[in-house]
């Protein structure tokens, strides 16, 4: 694959993995060699999430075993404590940055790095992001949190969390179809950060505190929020060509477009899109859907690009009733899936990533003579 002049080690291959590939002329990608399409249309995220732990699709026991350490959702006092003192100030991802490792405290497996020590982990990191964001966004708001219903589905349990309201079937599914599109990407940057931090013999905790660290940046998992503050300031349809033709003319970034690995058409957007859609029937003014989907062609005309997963995904949050500032925590919390497993897949290979750097500053000098005091 020809390297991308604009991302620094583009097509440079850093690991072998087994976790996920991308077909970029053709707009594939497949989580452990099954098509992405498929899963969002047969799975649900509990599943894919053991997928690529696993590296199997799970038997009707293991995925029930799962579902049920998955129900543990409940967070430490700690941390519930940091949350609640904290969420007034705090940024929604220095939050959930800060909370995810003190979710360190209490856990068996810290420090360890041995596959069933990691799991555990995972598994109670999965279960546990999303009760940070929700309690985090109930208590900024002045409301009571809603204590999470082992009970429910992952995706209904969080949006009942964050709304405090049951959500609809059609709602409860198109979250899950979000998460498990943004479960994992091979190697993006906070996947990246999350290996280099494993294969220095760091527990599966400490990598992923650093992945959600990277994926905070603009470039990467902000890319939706930064997506939804453009839609926010077109406001309409009708508008939408015009604004884009300005920034395009004026240089200024036009977040949800283009890929460092994507020559065709984002398969995540391809799925986002038909839920946005869905969702613009009965979604009022304005009609979030209708902007992106203008936005698209506008962009294609102008500049031959295709869209990415946030130009959809930030509709799909919104409809969804996610403020524009959570919708990296819900990545994050997604991601943290895809992060584990590789965090399990570079600690089994136990070598530390150690690129090097091309020099570009001056050549040997001699220092001043100078006297001594």
């Amino acid at each position: 694959m020809a390297a991308k002049k604009s991302v620094q080690l583009s097509g440079i291959v850093v690991a072998e993995s087994a976790i996920s590939s991308i077909d970029p002329d053709e707009g594939v990608l497949m989580y452990r060699g099954y098509d992405i399409a498929e899963l969002a249309e047969h799975s649900t995220y509990e599943e894919t999430a053991l997928l690529l732990l696993d590296g199997e699709l799970p038997s009707s026991e293991r995925l029930g075993a799962f579902e049920s350490e998955l129900a543990e959702r409940d967070l430490p006092a700690a941390t519930e404590e940091l949350i609640d003192r904290s969420s007034g100030e705090a940024a929604p991802m220095d939050m959930l940055r800060t909370a995810a490792s003190s979710l360190s405290f209490d856990d068996p497996g810290r420090g360890k790095t041995d596959r069933d020590s990691g799991l555990r982990t995972a598994t109670r990191l999965i279960a546990r992001l999303p009760t940070i964001v929700a309690r985090y966004h109930r208590r900024r708001q002045g409301l009571e949190p809603v204590p999470p219903d082992p009970t429910l589905s992952y995706a209904e349990s969080f949006l009942t969390m964050l709304h405090g309201e049951r959500p609809t079937e059609g709602e409860t599914r198109a979250f899950d179809v979000a998460m498990i599109l943004h479960a994992e990407h091979e190697m993006n940057a906070s996947t990246f950060t999350a290996r280099v931090v494993a294969g220095t013999g760091a527990d599966l905790t400490a990598a992923v505190v650093a992945a959600i660290g990277a994926l905070s940046g603009p470039l990467h998992g902000g890319a939706n929020e930064a997506a939804m503050g453009m839609f926010e300031r077109w406001g309409s349809a009708e508008r939408t060509p015009d604004e884009v033709r300005g920034m395009l003319e004026r240089k200024e970034k036009l977040y949800g477009f283009g890929h460092p690995l994507y020559r065709a058409y984002d398969p995540r957007a391809l799925i986002l899109k038909r839920i946005s859609e869905d969702f613009s029937h009965d979604g009022g003014e304005p009609n979030w859907y209708a902007i992106t989907e203008v936005a698209e062609r506008t962009v294609f005309e102008e500049k031959g690009l295709f869209p990415n997963v946030d130009l959809y995904s930030a509709s799909v949050y919104r409809y969804l009733g996610a403020p524009t500032d959570l919708f990296t925590p819900l990545f994050a919390a997604s991601r943290v899936a895809g992060w584990s497993a590789h965090v399990l897949e570079q600690q089994a290979d136990d070598r530390i990533i150690r690129p090097s750097a091309e020099y570009v500053g001056p050549p040997p000098r001699e220092f001043p003579a100078r006297e001594h005091a």
